[in-house]
């Protein structure tokens, strides 16, 4: 069997104020025309679907004629809910589903849910484990402690009686000890939320979900898909992929990557004024940062005609350092005068806030110009 492994979508994601439904919309027809190409199986989802619990309507509009394309193409398609997903909404219609050969992890009832399927290689066991806490496990195991979300998947997996004589593939969406994390993702205090990858030894192939750096952990066929876009400038670095796993007989698996290219990158850019000018017209997502040590007051507005999807700008020298989220216009035009002039005060003076006496002085000019005018 041959299948591609893909892993937090988070589809109706926005960066700052922006959507990205056009960019995840044009990322899933490259996947789709992956797995038109790579002739695959079926396609594996582990978790994170959605950016929130109750996504909004485009985005799972848009879930719907991936799922359904995929589908056409003759794909077996299984699908694990992560910690951004309801679990409910993700099962909705999950028995009417699986006669369209699409496995949806259900509410979870004390027991790991599983899908016999069969290749050319004989019987073949896909496991599906969504996010889960140790306070969703607690009850059906009354007998046990269940603390960590170790204790928690040692407790599911024993129950499971899992036949590793056989060959067996789980899909997963947890934090494995040793990934390499970054800002997007959600991390329990005291990490309490780690799972020792040894847990898992047994499976042929785990296809994990919940770290957005594509990896492996320990094994080769232990491995993170990585989300398909960069979603913070902590990923910037990421090369983004999809895995194409071939598995054979037992004991043989075969795990290859294939780039991504999405339509708008997200990267960091920085120079002086004159370097960063002179860069080409971009309409990727950027963090644009200025070493000039004499910023002149419009630099953001200039920079914005050669970066027009300037997420973040930054003002980095011997005398200050300034970061400061790109706004909408709107956000803008919400500030009184006072307030635009303490925003200016603070990114000319090392985030100085300014005096009463400036504020004072401030006020005076203003009600002058206003009886002026």
């Amino acid at each position: 069997m041959r299948f591609l492994h893909l892993a937090d979508l988070h589809l109706g994601k926005q960066l700052n104020d922006l959507s990205l439904l056009p960019d995840q919309e044009a990322v899933l027809d490259q996947i789709a025309d992956i797995v038109r190409r790579e002739e695959t199986d079926a396609v594996l989802i582990a978790g994170d679907v959605y950016q929130r619990s109750s996504p909004q309507a485009e985005a799972m509009a848009l879930f719907d004629r991936f799922i359904s394309r995929l589908a056409e193409m003759g794909q077996r398609i299984f699908i694990i809910s992560g910690n951004h997903d309801s679990p409910q909404r993700i099962s909705y219609f999950s028995s009417l589903l699986k006669n369209a050969g699409v496995y949806v992890s259900e509410a979870f009832d004390g027991s790991l849910q599983r899908v016999e399927v069969t290749d050319a290689h004989g019987p073949l066991t896909v496991w599906l484990m969504p996010f889960l806490r140790p306070s969703q496990v607690r009850r059906f195991f009354p007998g046990e402690k269940l603390v960590t979300y170790q204790d928690a998947a040692e407790a599911i997996l024993r129950a499971a009686d899992v036949d590793f004589s056989r060959r067996n593939v789980l899909l997963c969406h947890q934090f494995i000890t040793g990934s390499e994390t970054c800002d997007s993702e959600e991390r329990a205090v005291g990490g309490l939320d780690n799972i020792d990858a040894r847990v898992f030894d047994g499976f042929d192939y785990v296809a994990l979900g919940h770290i957005h750096k594509p990896q492996t952990v320990l094994r080769d066929t232990l491995r993170y898909a990585g989300s398909p876009l960069k979603y913070s400038f902590s990923e910037s670095a990421h090369r983004k992929s999809v895995p194409v796993v071939d598995l054979g007989e037992k004991g043989s698996v075969t795990v290859r990557t294939v780039p991504l290219m999405p339509t708008h990158d997200l990267r960091r850019v920085e120079g002086t004024m004159d370097e960063l000018t002179a860069m080409p017209y971009s309409e990727d997502y950027v963090w644009v940062t200025v070493r000039d040590e004499l910023v002149p007051p419009d630099a953001r507005v200039t920079l914005s005609v050669t970066f027009p999807n300037m997420m973040k700008y930054s003002v980095v020298n011997s005398h200050t350092r300034y970061d400061m989220d790109v706004q909408a216009a709107q956000s803008v035009e919400d500030k009184s005068v006072s307030e635009l002039f303490t925003d200016f005060y603070r990114l000319q003076n090392g985030d100085t806030a300014p005096g009463e006496k400036h504020l004072e002085i401030i006020g005076r000019l203003l009600r002058e110009m206003e009886e002026t005018r």
